[in-house]
């Protein structure tokens, strides 16, 4: 195998590896969120506390890179159980402005609580630093990848 077709092999295995510990982590997880919610909508609970307070559904739509109308779908879901508020936008007669409620905050943390036990179990078996390690390199695989994506 020449060094070309190894350092190809190699980065197919680690972004194969990357897609398949996100398949099964998120399916392991989604077991413990609480009142029904499923990955997409903790996602959005998640990304009000990581991001910003407030967004329109269409940035929400970008930041997931999803359509406008999945997104549309998921932020019905959501304030169907009062954990966003959706309302017009004061300064656009057509947008919409999207907010975490309180009890969108609470029932994100609710699930982070939720989760516990899987990430107690998984620290049981794998080193804190070599956690520590393992982030600071995937954060920078994420920044790389986040700032070439399509728009």
């Amino acid at each position: 195998m020449t060094k070309k077709n190894s350092s190809e092999s190699t980065l197919f295995a680690y972004f194969n590896e990357i897609g398949i510990i996100a398949q099964l982590s998120n399916a392991l997880f989604e077991k413990s969120l609480p009142d029904g919610l499923n990955n997409s909508q903790f996602g959005v609970l998640n990304w009000f506390r990581r991001v910003d307070s407030q967004a329109t559904p269409g940035r929400l739509a970008t930041a997931f890179q999803v359509t406008a109308g999945a997104m549309t779908n998921t932020l019905k879901k959501l304030n169907a159980k009062g954990l966003v508020k959706i309302e017009p936008d004061e300064f656009s007669g057509r947008k919409k402005k999207v907010t975490i409620t309180e009890k969108g905050k609470k029932v994100r943390e609710q699930a982070i609580i939720a989760a516990a036990p899987l990430f107690q179990e998984f620290a049981e078996n794998f080193p804190q630093e070599n956690i520590e390690l393992q982030v600071e390199l995937l954060q920078q695989v994420r920044e790389y990848l986040d700032q070439r994506r399509d728009p």
